[in-house]
């Protein structure tokens, strides 16, 4: 007997010919025509009630002043109830009335809504790509947290199936919405440095620990569900959340399972600066070859040190290490440089590089000025508001489904490489490794029936 997938019942009632490879029609809610009223504003479901939802998300969504949090959602019972009083202190924060928010453990239930127009998914890496297929397939705009997905395989449906429905689809690259990055892609894509011949980027490691022993699943937490397509594992808080409080950093970014590591957790960030910077956003390296340390731990496994060379269009050559300092670093011609980071912070899933660095600076400070740029980039200082300004619009958000898709495979490129410690051919057009039948292995992973967006876009 077949397994259907927990959204089949819903796809046929909601869904319809989306699911058959047919677009919806595109349908923006008449209140959010007009002037900003408070029937005008966007609707939102926040969906994943963790760290980056309360310290990151939900402020950004509420302090735009463009939408309203009108229900969470977690699959811990105890999150999705804190998850709604974090929407009540940021009301109160912001001065504002508050809607009535609904709580929820089954995002679907969310979706099925027809008065929210848009989620937030701030769900682990491994539950990116099924709630946002599912959310686009149901008629929802979508932020979605980075990295974009866990496998290629996944980003070609999900970038397939934002292309397909017009649905609006920002990846949560906030560097794009920060001024040092932006003034960074500019200045290198107006010729301040020459060609450019070579990028280093620095990204951090997560430590490893020896496995703890299994757990009771704690109450009101459905933690078959939370694995979802991932391998079934037993239940220790090491590999999961804490079971109290937001300050530490979760167990599953430095689980295999759910996280790819650094590589990914920060590299989607820092790759997607290069390729902006670079104008190579609808490319990707040509060439990569890595090598890293993995655990022996079976829980926090993922890389330690590691080293990748990845060569670009026009023979720019890319070098990514924990041995650099985090952030990037062009090199043009005649010794030029020009170097960008995050000014020594760290976001709420990031740990901090315990470095403080420039925000920009350059070989020469008056290759920094702005004065005579070529190239003009579009502006904002709100990543989450320029989400919500593109679903009133129906223009493309700064950070899209195929942008990031594209970035994100360059990071996951990079990390079959390190598993596999030799040179592969990457094929840009084809999304896959020339004449390499191991390493194609790697641009997917088993579904565990009855989870995963092979299963829901059949469904």
């Amino acid at each position: 007997m077949r397994t259907r997938h927990p959204m089949s019942s819903v796809s046929r009632r909601t869904f319809g010919k989306t699911l058959m490879g047919l677009s919806l029609p595109l349908i923006l809610p008449s209140r959010l025509l007009g002037a900003d009223a408070p029937s005008n504003r966007i609707r939102v479901g926040q969906i994943g009630c963790g760290r980056i939802a309360r310290g990151h998300d939900m402020p950004g969504v509420l302090k735009s002043g463009l939408a309203d949090i009108v229900a969470v959602c977690d699959l811990d019972a105890r999150r999705a109830a804190e998850g709604k009083t974090r929407v009540e202190e940021l009301y109160r924060e912001i001065n504002a009335p508050m809607p009535a928010v609904s709580v929820h453990t089954d995002y679907l239930e969310i979706l099925q809504r027809k008065d929210i127009d848009a989620v937030v998914i701030s769900t682990p890496d491994h539950q990116h790509a099924e709630p946002a297929l599912a959310a686009i397939l149901a008629g929802k705009d979508v932020y979605l947290q980075k990295p974009f997905t866990m496998t290629i395989a996944e980003g070609k449906i999900l970038r397939d199936a934002v292309a397909r429905t017009k649905r609006i689809l920002q990846v949560g690259s906030q560097q794009r919405s920060w001024i040092q990055f932006r003034q960074a892609a500019e200045l290198v894509r107006s010729g301040r440095i020459g060609k450019v011949r070579s990028v280093e980027i620095g990204l951090p490691i997560d430590p490893t620990a020896p496995d703890d022993p299994a757990q009771p699943v704690p109450n009101g937490f459905d933690y078959n569900r939370w694995l979802g397509p991932a391998e079934f594992a037993y239940y220790t808080e090491q590999r999961v959340h804490p079971k109290v409080g937001y300050e530490t950093r979760p167990g599953w970014l430095r689980n295999e399972s759910f996280c790819l590591g650094m590589i990914t957790g920060w590299g989607s960030h820092h790759y997607d600066t290069m390729h902006w910077a670079l104008d190579l956003e609808a490319s990707g390296p040509s060439r990569v070859e890595g090598t890293a340390d993995f655990p022996t731990n079976k829980i926090w496994n993922v890389h330690g040190a590691y080293d990748v060379k990845l060569t670009y269009p026009g023979d720019i050559q890319v070098h990514v290490s924990d041995k650099h300092n985090n952030g990037l670093k062009f090199f043009g011609e005649d010794g030029r440089w020009i170097w960008v980071t995050r000014d020594g912070t760290a976001t709420a899933s990031d740990p901090s590089s315990g470095k403080t660095m420039p925000p920009l600076d350059a070989s020469d400070k008056r290759l920094l000025d702005p004065k005579g740029l070529k190239v003009e980039l579009p502006r904002s200082d709100n990543h989450h508001k320029n989400w919500l300004e593109s679903v009133r619009s129906r223009k493309q958000p700064l950070a899209p489904a195929h942008v990031a898709h594209r970035s994100g495979s360059a990071c996951i490129v990079s990390w079959i490489a390190m598993k596999l410690q030799r040179p592969l051919t990457w094929d840009v057009k084809s999304e896959s490794f020339l004449n390499d039948a191991e390493a194609n292995k790697w641009l997917s992973r088993p579904e565990r029936a009855p989870y995963g967006v092979t299963r829901l876009i059949k469904s």
